[in-house]
């Protein structure tokens, strides 16, 4: 006969299968409920919400410290979007985009598209375009679209993935887009703005949602109308876009799975110093 499966939070000496998952701070208690973190089990008494999914006591005491450490901690209810000055990577990123736009309008003859877009045919020669044409935009229509969707996402990922991370992601996009153009179009096509990196952004965000089991669909939805967007538009270059969200996803997914790896050689630490 089968026998009825334990409740969730019941107590374990109330039920005999050997391989219930039961919570290490409270071994005498079934939790089916894992830590997002460290993937141990986790009993009620010690769920501790997170943005996506629950964490264990120890996990949330450890996420707080690095948030303090990155400055981007707040208090009380977790908001997905923190307090004002925790996402200084995000404001210099803006302001030096602002900055280039405003020099553009002040150097005569175009001077600084000239010197900063991405031409393919002259990446031999002059590579840092590839990187420096993430800061020139050809409009304000270009540039504000742009910087709200940098601040909006730098908002998100700037605080919870640490700022040199989030550089890191926003950057790498950036010549990712770049060399998507280059693989994909003639050597002459001039290519400006920072939708390489936001792209990245949009990548990373779903790579960092989906590795913590949380729901993307509405990531998705709008990856997809933003990506359909550059292919109707004529003069948006949907090659940047596409590899800066390839390169964006993988980069976040690469230091998710190195903090994955590391925190659970702290928690088999924690567990083996707990048995001594």
């Amino acid at each position: 006969m089968d026998q009825e499966p334990p409740r969730y939070g019941q107590r374990a000496d109330e039920h005999d299968d050997a391989q219930r998952p039961v919570c290490p701070r409270h071994p005498d208690t079934v939790a089916y409920v894992s830590c997002t973190r460290c993937h141990r089990p986790v009993c009620p008494r010690c769920q501790v919400q997170a943005p996506v999914g629950v964490q264990c006591v120890d996990c949330a005491r450890e996420a707080r410290r690095e948030a303090e450490r990155r400055g981007g901690v707040v208090r009380g209810r977790s908001s997905i979007f923190p307090r004002a000055g925790a996402t200084p990577v995000t404001l210099t990123l803006i302001a030096i985009n602002l900055a280039v736009f405003l020099l553009q309008y002040l150097v005569p003859n175009q001077l600084v598209i000239r010197e900063l877009a991405y031409m393919p045919g002259l990446t031999a020669t002059e590579p840092w375009r590839m990187l420096t044409s993430g800061f020139v935009h050809s409009g304000i229509a270009h540039i504000l679209l742009n910087m709200y969707s940098l601040y909006l996402f730098g908002q998100a990922l700037e605080p919870r993935m640490g700022r040199w991370r989030f550089l890191a992601v926003f950057l790498l996009s950036i010549v990712g887009g770049s060399a998507a153009v280059y693989l994909l179009t003639p050597p002459y096509t001039l290519v400006v703005g920072a939708s390489g990196g936001v792209f990245g952004l949009f990548g990373a965000f779903f790579a960092w949602t989906r590795f913590r089991g949380g729901d993307t669909r509405a990531l998705l939805i709008l990856i997809a109308v933003n990506l359909v967007f550059g292919f109707v538009v004529p003069g948006i270059s949907w090659q940047a876009h596409v590899g800066g969200l390839v390169v964006g996803a993988v980069v976040a997914w690469l230091f998710e799975l190195t903090s994955r790896g590391r925190r659970g050689r702290r928690g088999g630490r924690r567990r083996g110093a707990a048995r001594t």
